[in-house]
């Protein structure tokens, strides 16, 4: 009897250490308010998405895109002009991803980086911002257009600070404020009646605002698109703003993308400056993009 009243006595006062020793469990627990998957592609489709790869995480990237659909059978509808871009992207941490590209395009080579700065938070930060820096080296110019030739002449350097924010589960906007420098500045050219040619230079500083979005329609599927807003183009440039419109579709955790576009070319210098497509004579792209994770 005296042990059961013993027990008894013990009871309240095992039940509100347990109170306590909870309470002081939950105020010491950091609850993680980070937004995640505003993209689940690397790219929206042309520009670079906040996403990035994951800790260790090895990127394999094969991108194509194929010539324009404009010349029909000709050339069945771009898929005999294909050109094809291999990527290798490694996360050395959670917030830094270090790639290295070559394209076919200008048989241009690429080393980026892509590193977050702040995460949008739930009742906290109210965007991502992530920085990539690019480099490439166009291997395609030759010395018989450009006697004078240097190998610094074949660098462009490219900076941006993406910006995004995921407004729900299925719709996500992207802001991307772009510097591009050229040390051998893209030429247009303009052919007179009397048989000349005009050249006309961009300049070797130019700027850009990238805009891009994600609407996702199923759990697998969205809806992606990106414009390029060339903000100091020449007047007379033979180039336009790029314009992308694909599909992102989720397969077992990796995305395979499906695109439109009127840019060929896939690095960020590329397409931004050297869109070569008009939307409204027919004159686009058909692309995708295939991932793999190791």
């Amino acid at each position: 009897m005296k042990k059961i009243i013993f027990l008894l006595f013990l009871l309240p006062l095992s039940l509100f250490s347990q109170e306590d020793l909870l309470n002081d469990l939950e105020n010491e627990a950091e609850i993680d308010k980070t937004v995640i998957a505003a993209f689940k592609g690397l790219k929206v489709v042309n520009f670079e998405s906040t996403k990035l790869a994951d800790k260790k995480d090895f990127y394999f990237i094969v991108a194509h895109r194929f010539g324009s659909v404009k010349n029909g059978f000709d050339d069945f509808f771009g898929l005999d002009n294909a050109v094809t871009q291999l990527k290798f992207i490694y996360g050395f941490n959670d917030w830094l991803n270090i790639g290295i590209a070559r394209s076919s395009f200008q048989k241009k080579y690429g080393i980026h980086a892509k590193y977050r700065l702040i995460a949008q938070e739930t009742d906290g930060f109210p965007v991502t911002l992530v920085g990539y820096n690019l480099i490439t080296v166009n291997t395609s110019l030759g010395q018989d257009e450009y006697p004078n030739l240097e190998f610094a002449d074949r660098l462009t350097y490219t900076s941006q600070l993406l910006i995004s924010k995921k407004f729900n589960e299925s719709f996500s906007l992207l802001v991307a404020p772009t510097f591009i420098h050229e040390n051998l500045a893209t030429r247009s050219r303009k052919a007179l009646n009397d048989g000349t040619t005009l050249n006309y230079d961009e300049k070797n500083n130019q700027y850009a605002l990238g805009l891009g979005g994600r609407y996702k329609i199923s759990n697998r599927v969205s809806i992606n698109a990106d414009y390029g807003i060339h903000l100091n183009r020449n007047k007379n440039s033979n180039f336009q703003n790029p314009l992308s419109v694909g599909v992102d579709i989720e397969t077992g955790g990796h995305v395979f993308q499906m695109h439109f576009t009127n840019a060929q070319a896939m690095f960020e210098d590329g397409f931004i400056i050297q869109g070569q497509g008009d939307w409204t004579d027919g004159d686009f792209f058909f692309g995708f993009n295939i991932s793999r994770v190791f």
